[in-house]
């Protein structure tokens, strides 16, 4: 397997894309919709509500968490879960930037 070359791109380039890519699964989503819906913290019922093995849904956790989406806190035996809101609106202020490139009104194709 190759080697990426992220050092060629800016730093805002390689956060645009690992924001893409943590999001870009529909179970992170899910997960992501449920914690906002819920607006609290969530231990151990995302299985139930996702429809997903408890080992994949950590898996999707550790990808959310890892990027600061998210936030746990440890209770007893289980993890509980929530949306990180400053790196959450970090993220929106990034991606909107991004998203909001106008495009040219010259034909170009």
């Amino acid at each position: 397997m190759g080697i990426t070359k992220t050092a060629i791109f800016s730093d805002e380039q390689n956060e645009i894309a690992n924001f893409a890519k943590v999001i870009g699964h529909p179970a992170r989503v899910a997960i992501l919709q449920r914690l906002f819906a819920i607006d609290a913290c969530v231990c151990g019922d995302l299985v139930n509500e996702i429809g997903l093995a408890q080992p994949t849904i950590s898996q999707h956790l550790k990808a959310l968490k890892s990027l600061g989406l998210i936030q746990g806190t440890i209770d007893g035996t289980s993890v509980c879960y929530c949306i990180h809101k400053e790196n959450w609106t970090k993220m929106k202020s990034i991606m909107l930037d991004f998203l909001n490139q106008d495009i040219s009104k010259q034909d170009c194709c």
